[in-house]
């Protein structure tokens, strides 16, 4: 079915702004006018509908299109009203990081050039949720051609903003960053000689490369082949554990309860440059201010 322009403009003498445009375009979809699969009329029927510059009309229509109600806007002819997604939701829903990262990744590593860079505290999700992928490399479901690792990692050198202790003590010893250079060279160690291992076994080109942040990350950030980014927050909490026979009460963060956030660039115009500005922003630290990264004490 093709929609056909109106008869009458709806702006009367005023002009329409491209929200207003899109607005009322919504509001058709959303009042059954326009149903999906129907073409919308060409932008310039639209802009004569609208009394509008044709610019105008793109802008609205790519408002639309970001909101994922329209489909086919780049491809020189009207775009169509798209499908609904009712499960859309659902699965973008945000999930903590140790449960939505593992199927993120399954998903990459189907790519025959794998790429994933990583800003975290420390490895250690990103070393567990490796291991799906991996597996289903050995159980040869699929076999990449090539897989590049890139973590950024807190320097040991820096004072970190968290985890901290609670009371900082009157000597030179801190429990709390002693504990977390443990946690991020072994884990980093482990992540690192797991996806080595595939070039051994499977003959796959693998390359794993760490360098060290001069801050302590705020968030989390995964980057998967330039086309996904998962965004996490460090949220700080205040705890207590032990650590070699010592009590250490800190303010830390749980890492594997973050929230991951995705943006994927197929999801419009908003998600793609996110991804492609965050992968600016990691390519800039990794070839700046990051210095070379020790896996030991």
């Amino acid at each position: 079915m093709v929609v056909t322009q109106e008869n009458v403009a709806v702006n009367g003498s005023s002009r329409l702004t491209p929200q207003e445009i899109a607005d009322i375009l919504r509001e058709r979809i959303r009042a059954g006018e326009l149903r999906a699969g129907d073409r919308l009329p060409t932008q310039a029927e639209l802009a004569d509908e609208f009394g509008v510059e044709r610019g105008t009309v793109r802008q609205a229509l790519r408002a639309l299109q970001d909101d994922g109600l329209l489909s086919n806007v780049t491809k020189g002819s009207p775009p169509r009203i798209a499908a609904p997604a009712p499960d859309r939701a659902v699965r973008e829903e945000p999930q903590p990081t140790m449960v939505g990262l593992a199927p993120r990744l399954s998903a990459a590593f189907e790519a025959d050039r794998v790429r994933i860079d990583a800003v975290c505290l420390t490895s250690e999700s990103l070393m567990v949720a490796l291991g799906e992928p991996l597996r289903h490399i050995h159980e040869g479901r699929i076999r990449p051609a090539s897989v590049d690792v890139r973590l950024l990692l807190p320097s040991r050198t820096i004072n970190l903003a968290f985890p901290v202790p609670v009371e900082e003590g009157g000597g030179s010893d801190n429990p709390v960053h002693e504990r977390w250079l443990a946690m991020r060279n072994a884990q980093a160690q482990v992540l690192r000689h797991n996806v080595q291992a595939l070039r051994a076994t499977h003959g796959i080109d693998v390359r794993v490369q760490f360098r060290a942040l001069p801050f302590t990350p705020p968030v989390k950030l995964y980057l998967l082949n330039g086309e996904e980014a998962l965004l996490g927050y460090y949220m700080l909490t205040r705890r207590e554990e032990e650590w070699e026979s010592q009590n250490l009460e800190m303010y830390d963060v749980l890492g594997s309860a973050s929230l991951l956030f995705s943006f994927a660039g197929r999801a419009g115009r908003r998600d793609e440059a996110f991804v492609e500005e965050s992968q600016k922003w990691f390519d800039a630290l990794w070839e700046t201010i990051t210095t070379d990264l020790t896996l030991s004490y």
